[in-house]
């Protein structure tokens, strides 16, 4: 069976690029579990849900169907049957989700969707506990981080490319929200996971990481 691979790391530090090209080259499928913490953040911002609200995201998650579907290699994620796509992709619901993915019964929801996903092996899964807390036996596991300026500059960049205006100070309030709740949450912190690769990528450019982590993982896929 081929491995699977976790790629942790905070907002930023270029997991989501890095994974679906190292899951290209390696012929893998990419499952970014982001977007489903994601995904529930964007339903309950939608039905105006107080994601500090345990009780409310307790019948949230009975009461939304959130499903996985391998598309060309992808996993895609559907909520209620509606593909939320780059619906997602905003500060607001990225915030948003940061906050809810404290919550036991939003982890629970999620985690054995995740785990049924990598069973088979042959994938790149990308987030914030994939090596400590989802697949804990997964056989290569790599923490991407960098600088958070240098993490900070990535996504004002990425906003800008796809039309989103932000200020750099927005960037910079939001991110260090994000990195103090991933970082300080009681219930799977973003850390890096025992036996981790842990990889900088502030001076290297996408090809160069996945270059990175193809030199640790040779022949992995034969």
């Amino acid at each position: 069976m081929k491995p699977v691979i976790t790629i942790d790391g905070p907002a930023g530090a270029g997991k989501s690029t890095v994974s679906k090209a190292l899951a290209a080259r390696l012929k893998f499928v990419y499952l970014d579990t982001g977007a489903l913490y994601r995904a529930l953040a964007y339903k309950a911002l939608k039905s105006k849900i107080d994601v500090n609200n345990p009780d409310e995201l307790g019948q949230l998650c009975l009461t939304t169907d959130v499903i996985l579907k391998n598309m060309n290699g992808t996993m895609t994620v559907f909520v209620d049957g509606e593909d939320v796509g780059d619906k997602i992709r905003t500060e607001e619901v990225g915030l948003a989700a940061s906050t809810l993915s404290t919550f036991p019964a939003v982890r629970e929801k999620l985690l054995d969707l995740q785990r049924d996903a990598g069973a088979r092996g042959g994938i790149v899964a990308e987030g914030r506990d994939m090596g400590s807390i989802v697949f804990p036996d997964a056989e290569i596991k790599i923490y991407l981080d960098a600088d958070v300026g240098e993490r900070i500059r990535r996504r004002h960049e990425e906003l800008v490319q796809k039309n989103r205006p932000a200020t750099l100070s927005d960037i910079t309030r939001d991110m260090q929200a994000r990195d103090h709740q991933d970082s300080q949450r009681k219930i799977a912190p973003l850390v890096a996971a025992p036996g981790a690769i842990i990889i900088d990528s502030t001076s290297l450019d996408v090809s160069q990481v996945v270059e990175k982590i193809l030199e640790h993982i040779s022949g992995v896929n034969d």
